[in-house]
């Protein structure tokens, strides 16, 4: 996983690395949320934390990944691995900081008995969808729905 030939070192996320996805998540969606990747990463962290990963440029957090493995979820009684949250600094986007990012999540997901991986990306974040499918991801017959309770 630290196999580092273009620059980028994937490594396993750690509680000191939450000031890092802070300030990522910050400077793509303008909001500074500490308490919200505290709780989040807290989660990951304890659910599975092989599946919490960063890469570096040059010792520098440079982007984030979250997901885990799961069972039993929506009728899918197989094991299924589920990126939950991608974060790439926008100074480092287009450094391969994402792709790296799901290989090593996919590796993870594999060693983990998953044959499925599965995201939700919302239509309007085309940029996210095209990482995606770049990536071989495909359209699912799941559907997601969504009630308002405004």
């Amino acid at each position: 996983m630290d196999d580092s030939t273009d620059g980028v070192r994937v490594r396993a996320l750690d509680t000191i690395d939450i000031g890092a996805v802070t300030r990522i998540d910050e400077r793509i969606g303008g909001r500074y949320r500490p308490e919200v990747w505290e709780r989040r990463i807290g989660y990951y962290l304890r659910r599975d934390p092989e599946a919490a990963l960063v890469a570096e440029i040059d010792g520098e957090v440079a982007g984030f990944m979250l997901g885990e493995v799961r069972a039993g979820e929506f009728g899918l009684e197989e094991p299924t691995g589920w990126i939950e949250v991608l974060g790439v600094d926008p100074d480092h986007q287009g450094k391969a900081v994402g792709r790296r990012l799901a290989e090593a999540m996919l590796e993870h997901f594999r060693a983990r008995g998953a044959r499925t991986v599965r995201t939700l990306v919302d239509e309007t974040m085309g940029d996210v969808a095209g990482f995606f499918e770049r990536l071989g991801f495909e359209p699912a017959t799941l559907k997601p729905y969504v009630k308002s309770l405004a």
